[in-house]
């Protein structure tokens, strides 16, 4: 089991960074329902997914889907993404979820084959190598609930609405039971709720600020840390100390590791290269 276990929490081969991607690096990206931008200066290493379909809320569309897929495939191989941020371009949006109209014109295989898309997305969300915040500064109903419950971490506007379904099993995402952004705190489905701001963008401020504070980690031991509790919180406990260990072992031989403990021992901060 234990060399199984190594094999599957393996990091991938060696970092081959990407050339930089700017939020104006290409104006065809403009037209895009999803658009990538990686920030600069004192944010480098924090990149944002910017769901920009403003004719149908960030409904949840073929395109849609397909565009962020190809995104999330491109990023998880970038090591200079250190953190992301899944953000909304359109105002008092975060993502409607499901476009029932564009589902009306399938066939019921054609359902069929899309909702398995729709789940290996959050699946690919979920199992991102790099911490992954939702900004949710307007509705997540149904669908665009589970994006936000895909990534790590979780900051919602106070005005923000979620969508839920009540069930006997608890609450699920869906459009029965619509809960504010505090609501939604005091439930645990988000981490941190804020008063939404004039500009309407208060849960990305904080999403950048709780960005800003992992920037300065590690980033190799970040990302074990996150294998770690991914794989360890569905196993026993002993299972999951064995998890711990496997990717313990792999930042022993790190720079990284060495640069921690020498920043340490001269009481200065430390230069992390990832490797």
């Amino acid at each position: 089991m234990l060399r199984a276990l190594t094999s599957a929490l393996r990091l991938p081969s060696p970092w081959r960074p990407r050339e930089a991607r700017g939020c104006a690096a290409n104006p065809a990206a403009a037209n895009r329902e999803i658009q990538v931008c990686a920030l600069a200066g004192p944010d480098q290493g924090i990149t944002e997914i910017l769901m920009n379909r403003p004719s149908a809320r960030n409904a949840l569309g073929n395109i849609f889907v397909s565009e962020l897929l190809e995104a999330l495939a491109q990023l998880r191989e970038d090591r200079q993404v250190r953190v992301l941020i899944f953000r909304s371009g359109v105002k008092g949006v975060f993502c409607a979820g499901a476009d029932l109209k564009e589902r009306e014109q399938m066939s019921e295989a054609e359902v069929g084959v899309f909702v398995q898309r729709l789940r290996g997305l959050m699946n690919e969300i979920a199992a991102f190598p790099a911490p992954t915040i939702a900004a949710m500064d307007g509705f997540a109903l149904g669908g665009g609930l589970e994006l936000a419950l895909a990534c790590d971490l979780r900051v919602a506007a106070s005005s923000a609405v979620m969508g839920l379904i009540e069930t006997t099993r608890g609450l699920l995402p869906g459009a029965g039971r619509r809960l504010s952004g505090a609501q939604a705190q005091a439930l645990g489905l988000v981490n941190h709720a804020v008063a939404q701001n004039e500009e309407g963008n208060a849960a990305y401020h904080r999403a950048r600020a709780l960005a800003q504070e992992i920037l300065p980690q590690a980033p190799i031991a970040v990302r074990l840390g996150k294998v770690a509790i991914d794989r360890g919180i569905e196993v026993d406990i002993a299972s999951g100390m064995a998890i711990e260990g496997i990717c313990y072992a792999q930042n022993i031989p790190t720079r990284d590791r060495l640069e921690g403990m020498a920043a340490f021992r001269e009481k200065r901060a430390p230069r992390f290269v990832g490797e």
